[in-house]
């Protein structure tokens, strides 16, 4: 397996597309956490936006501490995506990745405490 390979969990092309794509289309809630991520500016980690995993693509992700940051808009609330999340986050828990979940509205409105959590978690 190649280093590229692995950093990405052999996702493939059509989800490395697709992630480049939602770089470019972030939700207003996405923006303002990568504003705050971006430049190492959480304890000097290098946070990656739109992350391709496997055939998922993590929000924002942390590599060296294998930690995924999802930003879940009102449509989590439904049955179906929350099951969806559900295995999607067991998937990622299989490559031992840490994921955090926070709502839109966490982060539009409680923004300092949204830091704090992911503060904490990264020591």
């Amino acid at each position: 397996m190649t280093p590229q390979h692995a950093y990405y969990y052999n996702a493939s092309r059509e989800i490395m597309d697709t992630a480049k794509r939602l770089r470019k289309n972030m939700t207003p809630a996405e923006k303002l956490l990568w504003h705050e991520l971006k430049g190492n500016k959480i304890n000097g980690r290098h946070f990656r936006r739109q992350h391709p995993i496997y055939r998922y693509i993590a929000d924002f992700y942390y590599h060296k501490e294998k930690l995924v940051i999802e930003v879940d808009g009102l449509y989590h609330n439904n049955p179906e995506q929350r099951n969806y999340d559900k295995n999607r986050d067991a998937t990622m828990n299989e490559y031992e990745i840490k994921v955090l979940r926070f709502t839109n509205k966490e982060i539009l409105t409680q923004l300092d405490k949204v830091l704090e959590r992911i503060k904490e978690v990264c020591g």
